[in-house]
Parts: structure tokens; sequence; C-alpha cells
């Protein structure tokens, strides 16, 4: 199948926007196809602020109907506790949200971003997405991430070379309990590692202690500005160290 297809058979849909390359691919996509379509990007204490603001520049780009829901998911004690099933129930919340508010408006079908790339498998968040009958247009067609950046550039998306990123949540390892302290934390030591040139890192935290993961090509400028990046981030955390296992 193609997306052509697909929108020629599903006319009318929701998508799941995240601010990141494949939902914003498939937005491009539905619009192009003629499809009426209108994104729902859910705010939450897991999504860096640059996220969002990477959705709303996207649909002002593309002209596209939109409408942002606010959901604290740190009043679900079975999210915050942090389990290995945190991302069901996270994304169990969210995508219930979505439906409900695209329902409001008239549309049936949710969509996600979900590509060939990723791996389904028995994973919490895509047990959750299939529980809820959410497709992936994407997946279906069978378009894995380079395609989709290909795609994407070719479209003159500004998403098309943004690196992969993961919830806030991901920072904090399972089983240690995820507090608005700790988001804060770990979303200002990233957005000033972005603002010193860095994109492709995380920076996790465990009781405290802050460790950042960085490409092996970017260790030698990090290295250069450690003093800075010390004295930045020192008072977030306990401790702040690199992994010299480096990211890949």
């Amino acid at each position: 199948m193609t997306l052509e297809a697909f929108f020629s058979e599903n006319e009318r849909i929701a998508i799941a926007l995240s601010g990141g390359v494949d939902s914003a691919y498939l937005l491009w996509a539905a619009k192009h196809c003629g499809a009426d379509v209108r994104a729902y990007y859910v705010k939450t204490e897991f999504q860096p602020e640059f996220e969002y603001e990477d959705a709303m520049r996207l649909v002002r780009e593309l002209g596209a109907g939109s409408r942002v829901l606010v959901s604290s998911v740190l009043n679900d004690e079975k999210v915050t506790a942090n389990r290995e099933d945190r991302c069901y129930h996270c994304k169990k919340r969210i995508f219930s949200l979505i439906a409900a508010a695209a329902a409001e408006d008239g549309y049936m079908l949710v969509c996600d971003g979900t590509n060939a790339s990723d791996d389904a498998g028995d994973r919490p968040g895509m047990r959750a997405i299939r529980e809820l009958r959410v497709r992936s247009p994407l997946r279906e067609c069978g378009l894995a991430k380079e395609e989709i950046r290909r795609l994407s550039k070719e479209a003159g998306l500004f998403t098309w070379d943004k690196p992969a990123y993961a919830c806030l949540a991901t920072r904090i390892p399972a089983g240690e309990t995820i507090t608005k302290e700790k988001l804060i934390a770990s979303e200002q030591a990233e957005t000033y590692l972005f603002s010193l040139g860095f994109s492709d890192f995380r920076v996790r935290q465990a009781d405290g202690h802050a460790r950042i993961q960085i490409p092996a090509e970017d260790m030698a400028v990090l290295l250069e500005k450690r003093e800075e990046i010390a004295g930045k981030l020192g008072p977030l955390f306990k401790s702040v160290s690199l992994d010299l296992e480096v990211r890949r």
C-alpha cells in the first residue's frame, strides 16, 4: 500500500503529532494527498518545550488544523512509579485523550508516526497503541526512517534531519520514582547542551547524579567546554559525569 492509497481509503483522520520527523512527514503527506486531517499534540511534563514549539511551527507552515491537549502524567501513580510498563500506561493515557478529543471533532480514526524501522514487538507503548486501534500508515506502507528523512527533505520540512528524541522520562532509570523536579533538571541540562551546538546526546540521571551520553565525534568538543558545562549543570545535580561508553 502507498500513502496515497491509504489516504484515499481514509480521507478523514486525526494524527498524533509529536514534533518529530515521522509524525511531521505523516501530517505533510496527509495534507499533500488532500485528506481532511487534524493534528493533536498532547502537552505533558514528559515533553520538552522545544518539541511543542516544533510541532506548532509545523502546523503553521503546513496550514494544518490542530488542537493542543494538556495532561499531567504525574497525576498517574502507574506512570510515576516508573516500572517496566510505564510506557504502556503513559501511551494509553495520551492516546485515549487524543481519541476522545478527535471524536468530539468528528475524526474517528487516529494515526501515529510509527514507521517500518520501529520494532513493534510487544513493547509496552506499542501494545497500548494496538489496544486503542491506532493506525500507523508509515509502517503499513513500509516506509523506514531513512526513507522518511529523504522524503521529508524533498518536501522541504525543517524536521527532516532532526535527531531522534525520546521523552524525558527515559532519562530516569526504571524503578526510580519520576518527579517534576527530576524532569525539569534533565530538560534544563539538555536545553543548555543544545545551545552549545550539540544535538545527539542524552543527560541521564540516577539518584540525583547526572551522566552525559554523547557520540564519539563530539567527545573532544565537550571536553573542551568541560568547566563551562560543569558550572552550568553542577547546581542541577549532585554530580555530573561523562559516559565513556559513547552514544551510538
